[in-house]
């Protein structure tokens, strides 16, 4: 674990709340969550990134560095509303799990897999989750905030489409086995992953205006994410 201090840029940025003291508590502990998993996120783009450039693609890897900054934006701005909640931007950064190198697969393939898994698959759920927690909330500072992150969360998501679906038609028979045959594990970690983050509760009352929205919700649209946005168009790409 490392040591993470987000607070002197935090409370640069905090915005001006009001919460309920029934909801505090809870809303402190989701953004707290929210500033670790962001600011984490932010490694998981710079292995990509040296992936990219390892294929000689150093105009897209720049554009990877740069999703990497953002996501350490994303927990700075997490940070400030723990900040303005009464909580502390500090914690504990867990230790980056090992990136998958992918060697059984050719080197295209292994970075596609990448790029699926983290911009078309866990990017665009985000993308997704955020937008409905985006709606329900109340016009404001906080909503202000999670455009912020949105719109970036959207740019992720719609480079890695992008990628793909230039690539794509250049793949031969071999990479595209090799992608194909990824996919399965790749959508299995994405559920867990994201089931393992949303709470198998709904919002509580008023909870909406701060970002405590239901998790049966979540766990619906994150369903719905996969089998009639991200499945089929992975399909439609690779054939």
């Amino acid at each position: 674990m490392n040591a993470l201090d987000l607070r002197a840029l935090a409370r640069m940025n905090a915005p001006a709340l009001e919460a309920p003291a029934h909801l505090r508590d809870a809303a402190i502990a989701t953004w707290h969550a929210r500033m670790i998993n962001e600011y984490a996120s932010s490694r998981v783009f710079v292995a990509l990134a040296r992936q990219l450039e390892s294929l000689g693609l150093e105009e897209e890897a720049d554009e990877v560095v740069q999703f990497a900054e953002e996501e350490r934006r994303h927990g700075v701005l997490c940070g400030a509303v723990v900040e303005s909640l009464g909580g502390e931007a500090r914690g504990a950064l867990f230790e980056a799990p090992k990136w998958p190198e992918h060697r059984d697969a050719p080197a295209r393939a292994a970075l596609l897999r990448n790029v699926i898994s983290i911009c078309c698959m866990s990017e665009t759920v985000a993308v997704a989750l955020i937008g409905a927690e985006r709606l329900e909330m109340p016009e404001g500072e906080l909503r202000n905030l999670l455009t912020r992150i949105w719109a970036d969360e959207i740019g992720h998501a719609r480079f890695g489409w992008r990628l793909l679906e230039r690539m794509a038609p250049a793949l031969g028979d071999e990479e595209r086995a090799a992608i194909r045959a990824y996919l399965p594990t790749a959508f299995a970690h994405l559920e867990a992953h994201e089931l393992a983050h949303l709470p198998a509760c709904g919002a509580p009352a008023g909870g909406e205006s701060l970002g405590l929205c239901s998790g049966l919700d979540a766990r619906v649209l994150l369903r719905e994410t996969i089998d009639e946005v991200i499945a089929p168009r992975i399909q439609s790409l690779l054939g």
